[in-house]
């Protein structure tokens, strides 16, 4: 090995870096026995026999050896002991909370002059003596930028025009906005929050009926949109007498005249954001500020089948869970006015608001993408963000670009060397960007996040371990993991810092505890550390608006929520992620599936007689394992032109290939987005039954068993589908 690095390019910095590698792991005696050097009592009489060359090189050695250890880099500094990162909380029946904090209280807020969210901004607006903070960009052209003080003052203007339009300076008036993420989106939301108004975010990906059914619960009568497209739709479900309490669009961007003449036709008045912002200003009225208890947004979220449930998040629930955060990485990372912000996540959910809450509340800047994630890395640029939320699959692809790009074995092997060293240093608590690793391999990939990323926040879905491990090595910067859920604002769980490994969401937030109940029909039992993963905190939301049957669900009497996640504690006291109660998962981008309603369409295409739908939270597709009728489908087989036993049309790739079109056929039928229609399936000969363990007595599929008896099949198809 040390002979390859001296005959290849570069070899004075590998050789040199190698050497110092080893040092890294030695004491002063074992690196003089290295050397052929005597024990430190017998130096004087060593020197006294050396020539004057001989101790010039060994003065330069020295002095390499000394510069060495004043500049080596220094390791981080957990805030806590890593064997013990959560405890349990006395008379609890098993709760477990955060070891990082002065007080066995839970955290409320972290400021206290920062309790709401208008509250948040103007902190950031004082602290940050007006500097800038919204960013946008033209494609090609640099960011522009709104201080904080003329964010704050359009806001007051956008809300006091809103009173000019019979909206109400109170939590009972809930404000729509639906729009891509944009200044205009914050604007608006601070505006609510000015005059404590309620957010109300819409997005279409929930489904046709989503925005309707979003509207009516809420009582929205105010919708503001970015685009005459959005108003269009939102136009028509009012003609056809859908949403009948929609009586104000206001546009961000221009539209034709047409446009408000059509909403004159059925009652809608349209107007532009800027006219709506000249009324305020001509009418300004004083801000009256929320509470800490008072409804801040309504946050409607599919995760199950059905209707969207309406989360309702207080002021104090935003702030405590932010806070949480703060205090987690405090002694590591102290967000400032300098920090900037990359804004492309959906402000539509919690995750993305919770970064920019940090970011406002500190002063910094947040820039917004120009719209389209495929210039998502020329934005990141031109920004330089030091601030990188992600979701798992912008780091799966992110991990497959680098390695495709190591297009020669020689190449890889190399990537590989590089990043077990730089590996190396992170699991010992090194983290930086400016080794001779980053310099000779890594360096690209950061320039491509803008050169400046200190920290990277990953949630919606849980990160492969090989991924995040690499991905740490290679950005060279803090990367960190959460768990959570709408529900309780948007995380409950983060990994510490200082503590690099995989494999688990870290320990729970100061701002809530977190406790497992058995889960007795998976066999799932507190006794072994597992079972369902409960939380219960200032961070935890009040309910689902307008639905106490649900509520009732996911809130227990004593304020426990409940997640439908199953986890297990490890011996360091965090938390694993193992299984999903009601078997509804995400997948790697973080939308939400129930194979057992996917699996009642599928079951109607004629040859199939059982069906096992799979999913996995790391990846981005649905797999499936399909048992063919033995007495249909030969003869569905023939009309196809395909002969054979049933054992060799089992086998038969062109009859797979048509029982997969025939079954996305009936999804597409049954409704089914694309993310919920399978991309691959294994032909299975036997049933499942009760006699060989894949079926219940009461013949419901035991998807724990399925997903162990197939596993090698779902492997193959998974890694022959990418």
């Amino acid at each position: 090995m040390l002979t390859f690095f001296l005959v290849s390019g570069g070899s004075l910095w590998l050789f040199s870096e190698f050497f110092l590698s080893l040092l890294e792991k030695m004491q002063t005696q074992e690196i003089l026995r290295m050397l052929r050097l005597p024990e430190l009592g017998d130096l004087g009489q060593f020197f006294r026999s050396l020539s004057a060359t001989t101790l010039v090189s060994m003065g330069a050695l020295a002095a390499i050896l000394a510069y060495w250890f004043t500049h080596r880099p220094k390791a981080l500094q957990p805030p806590c002991n890593l064997l013990m990162q959560s405890e349990e909380v006395e008379d609890s029946g098993g709760a477990r909370r955060s070891v990082i904090g002065d007080s066995p209280q839970l955290l409320s807020h972290y400021y206290d002059d920062a309790r709401t969210m208008y509250e948040v901004f103007r902190r950031g607006l004082r602290i940050s003596g007006n500097g800038p903070c919204l960013g946008f960009r033209n494609p090609k052209q640099p960011y522009q930028w709104l201080s904080y003080q003329e964010v704050a003052d359009r806001a007051e203007f956008l809300g006091s025009g809103l009173l000019q339009h019979n909206c109400k300076p109170c939590t009972d008036q809930f404000i729509g906005v639906f729009a891509q993420n944009r200044p205009e989106w914050i604007i608006a939301e601070l505006a609510c929050y000015t005059y404590s108004m309620v957010v109300v975010p819409l997005y279409d990906t929930l489904g046709p009926g989503a925005v309707r059914y979003i509207i009516n619960t809420a009582d929205i009568s105010t919708v503001v949109v970015d685009k005459p497209q959005k108003a269009v739709v939102l136009l028509e479900h009012v003609e056809r007498k859908e949403t009948p309490g929609l009586k104000l669009i206001i546009l961000m961007e221009p539209f034709e005249e047409a446009l408000k003449d059509r909403g004159q036709e059925c009652g809608v008045v349209i107007k532009s954001m800027q006219d709506v912002e000249d009324c305020g200003q001509q009418n300004h009225c004083d801000p009256v500020p929320p509470k800490p208890s008072d409804l801040s947004i309504v946050c409607f979220t599919s995760g199950t089948t059905g209707n969207p449930k309406g989360a309702m998040l207080t002021h104090g629930n935003v702030v405590a869970d932010f806070s949480g955060f703060l205090k987690v990485t405090e002694s590591q990372w102290a967000p400032t006015c300098a920090d900037v912000h990359i804004s492309y996540l959906p402000l539509a959910h919690m995750f993305e608001r919770m970064v920019q809450s940090v970011v406002y509340c500190h002063g910094g800047r947040v820039g917004f993408f120009q719209g389209d994630i495929r210039l998502l890395s020329d934005d990141m640029k031109a920004l330089c963000p030091t601030i990188f939320p992600v979701v798992p699959r912008l780091l799966n692809r992110m991990y497959d670009k680098i390695f495709s790009q190591a297009d020669t074995p020689l190449k890889r092997w190399l990537l590989e060397f590089a990043a077990k060293r730089k590996q190396a240093e992170v699991r010992s608590g090194i983290i930086r960007n400016d080794s001779i690793w980053d310099e000779l391999f890594f360096n690209k990939v950061q320039a491509s996040l803008g050169g400046c990323v200190r920290m990277i926040v990953t949630g919606a879905a849980p990160a492969s371990p090989t991924v995040l491990g690499f991905l740490r090595a290679a950005l060279g910067c803090q990367v960190y993991e959460g768990y959570g859920q709408t529900e309780c604002t948007a995380g409950c769980t983060f990994t510490t810092p200082g503590d690099w490994t995989s494999g688990h969401v870290g320990a729970p937030l100061p701002c809530n505890h977190i406790k497992l109940v058995n889960v007795e029909e998976l066999n799932y039992w507190t006794s072994k550390g597992e079972g369902e993963i409960c939380v219960r905190g200032p961070n935890v939301f009040k309910g689902y608006l307008k639905d106490p049957e649900r509520t009732k669900e996911a809130l227990d009497e004593d304020g426990w929520l409940h997640t439908g996640d199953i986890g297990k504690w490890l011996p360091a006291g965090t938390l694993k992620i193992i299984d999903r109660k009601k078997h509804i998962f995400k997948l790697a981008q973080g939308e939400y599936v129930a194979p057992e309603m996917i699996e009642n369409i599928y079951i109607r295409s004629e040859p199939v007689a059982q069906v096992y739908v799979h999913g996995d939270s790391l990846k981005a597709f649905l797999v499936g394992i399909v048992v063919p009728d033995p007495e249909v489908m030969p003869s569905w087989a023939r009309k196809r032109g395909i002969e054979g036993t049933y054992a060799e049309l089992c086998t038969n790739k062109e009859l797979k290939k048509a029982i997969l079109e025939d079954m996305v056929r009936l999804g597409k039928e049954g409704g089914l987005h694309s993310f919920e229609q399978v991309k691959a399936i294994h032909i299975h000969s036997d049933m499942f039954s009760v006699q060989n363990g894949l079926l219940t007595p009461t013949l419901k599929a035991k998807r724990p068993e399925l997903r162990e008896y197939f596993k090698k099949q779902i492997e193959e198809l998974y890694s022959t589908s990418m």
